[in-house]
């Protein structure tokens, strides 16, 4: 049967008008190519990854959010001026140099596991300067047992304390609170100090449980029945109440003595500075998110440091520090009657450093709780080799280390 010619013009004529309509030529159906399993699997694997990689980036949010809501739910700690006013806090991005307190208490934070106790002393007390390029780092510990004079305080009640011209550090949480202890070491010091926090025993179980334990080397065998600390020579993980003991421990190591204890503390928080920035922290979200909550949950914060972006920053600064150059360092002093008194000359040459934002390096040995690990060279000498041009360099009868250098716990030798 032969086709009308008239009626096949027609009918391409209505489909061109049709594709005209359409603003193009309509899809001629064809066999399509049948789906190999593996294009259906790679499919299926962008989408997977797709939907990870949101779950992801929300879950990381999510767990931000709880960490700051736990900040931003506790009650913070106004610092305050020579004159007892309240100090405006700088709050938002940190740029230049910055100083922050930390002082670690006795209390045990109403825990009935510790013993009850009359008074919270701040056994601990840390002051931290970060250089205004961000790239060097120092951590003095000061005595708790050194005398120095307080200034008039804040009472928590209201009004304020007297002075006092000859008083323990360690009497100045329990006098003042935490404002009290910032007043004392500033005036010490001559630092300015913006951000401040205390942190109590829990907290440091729960830190040192949130990394996954904190490697330490021990010379010899360690057995202190006043805080609990069970060890052997060697290399030894510390978590839980046994990380809290080794920081605790006095009777334990070297003379027995708080400056033994520091240098013993020192041991324990460069490793935990190298555990912190090590692949398997950083890369690992879950240790990060604990960590974070672990010190938000434990650390009362002063109201400076209640801030998201103050946070976020000062996070940002530290990263960014070689542990080679964060400096611990003892703050200088000798013995004087049942404590210790800060040694003028040396204590004015490392504060002046700090004051002029200058690095230091040192020139002594670790101290008496703790000594270079095995082979390794003495951190004097470490600290001498990868020391700059401006560094100033400290006496050599002032005790530290480098987070980056590895030392051991010495025993207690009575």
């Amino acid at each position: 049967m032969q086709s009308d010619p008239t009626h096949d013009t027609q009918t391409r004529a209505q489909a061109r008008a049709r594709e005209k309509s359409l603003g193009g030529p309509v899809a001629r159906h064809g066999r399509l190519k049948p789906r190999t399993v593996l294009s259906s699997l790679r499919s299926l694997a962008l989408r997977g990854v797709a939907v990870v990689a949101v779950s992801a980036a929300a879950l990381v949010g999510f767990a931000a959010l709880d960490v700051f809501a736990t900040v931003s739910a506790k009650e913070g700690v106004q610092l305050v001026d020579e004159n007892g006013k309240a100090r405006a806090p700088r709050v938002g991005a940190v740029d230049g140099a910055f100083n922050v307190l930390l002082a670690g208490s006795d209390s045990g934070g109403g825990n009935p596991a510790y013993d009850i106790r009359d008074a919270a002393l701040n056994d601990v007390t840390m002051l931290l300067h970060v250089s205004a390029d961000h790239k060097n780092a120092t951590v003095v510990s000061l005595p708790r047992d050194m005398y120095v004079p307080i200034p008039s305080c804040p009472d928590p009640d209201g009004g304020a304390f007297s002075t006092m011209s000859r008083q323990k550090l360690n009497t100045t949480l329990s006098y003042g609170g935490l404002a009290c202890s910032v007043l004392t070491v500033q005036k010490l010091t001559g630092l300015q100090i913006d951000y401040a926090g205390v942190i109590e025993f829990d907290g440091v179980i729960e830190m040192s449980n949130a990394v996954g334990g904190v490697p330490v080397c021990v010379a010899g065998d360690i057995f202190d029945p006043y805080s609990g600390l069970d060890v052997k020579a060697g290399d030894n993980t510390l978590q839980g109440t046994q990380a809290l003991a080794f920081l605790r421990t006095r009777h334990g190591v070297g003379d027995g003595s708080d400056l033994a204890r520091i240098s013993n503390q020192q041991v324990f928080l460069s490793s935990l500075i190298r555990t912190i920035k090590s692949a398997d922290t950083l890369a690992n979200p879950v240790k990060v998110y604990a960590l974070a909550k672990a010190a938000a949950e434990n650390i009362q914060l002063s109201e400076s440091l209640k801030n998201v972006t103050t946070i976020a920053s000062l996070g940002m600064a530290l990263k960014d520090v070689d542990p080679a150059k964060l400096v611990f360092v003892q703050y200088p002093n000798h013995l004087e009657g049942d404590g210790v008194a800060p040694t003028t000359d040396e204590a004015d040459l490392l504060m002046s450093a700090l004051r002029e934002d200058r690095a230091v390096a040192l020139t002594g040995d670790t101290g008496l709780g703790s000594e270079a690990a095995g082979d390794t060279p003495e951190p004097a000498e470490e600290a001498a080799d990868g020391a700059d041009a401006g560094d100033v360099e400290l006496p050599s009868n002032v005790h530290g280390q480098t987070a980056a250098q590895v030392t051991c716990s010495k025993p207690f030798e009575g």
